[in-house]
């Protein structure tokens, strides 16, 4: 029965791996860079507002249904490394879990909750920010590439089954 739902479920880890790579891309590549080129008081407070409405059931039933369904998928295919696709629907899991959601939890959202405590008009707001966006994009690059990783190993699972 299980090995009936393989293919599904794999490619729902596919869709929603690559979706949440293109949302973190989309803050690598532009997002991030257009907050940048506002004054400091305002970049803050957009971002602020970005980590308020981003808590949201769609996106976070995508990033951590996908989180989810992954560490499922990661215990199955340890058991069932002998089947086809069963090694990359492994690393493909384990690139989403501990490449995206860890780092997302460890790395992105200890930041968004440092600045959700700064006061955009203070003094130091422009250094912090500055701060901030340096440290913040380094980690949303490692979660972007993790995730799209995970997409293509999730592709190549289905490929392989």
């Amino acid at each position: 029965m299980l090995e009936a739902l393989t293919a599904p479920v794999i490619c729902i880890l596919a869709l929603g791996s690559g979706l949440i790579a293109g949302a973190f891309f989309a803050f690598s590549s532009f997002v991030m860079g257009a907050l940048g080129r506002l004054p400091a008081a305002q970049g803050i407070a957009a971002m602020q507002s970005i980590n308020l409405v981003v808590i949201n059931p769609v996106f976070l039933g995508v990033f951590v249904g996908t989180a989810l369904l992954g560490f499922a998928v990661a215990v199955y295919a340890l058991f069932q490394l002998s089947l086809p696709g069963m090694g990359q629907a492994l690393a493909g899991s384990l690139l989403y879990v501990i490449g995206c959601f860890g780092v997302t939890i460890f790395g992105n959202v200890p930041l968004n909750d440092a600045l959700a405590r700064l006061d955009p008009l203070s003094a130091d707001a422009g250094s912090l920010w500055t701060r901030y966006q340096k440290a913040w994009v380094k980690w949303n690059h490692l979660r972007t590439a993790a995730s799209l990783a995970a997409s293509a190993m999730f592709i190549w699972a289905l490929r392989s089954l």
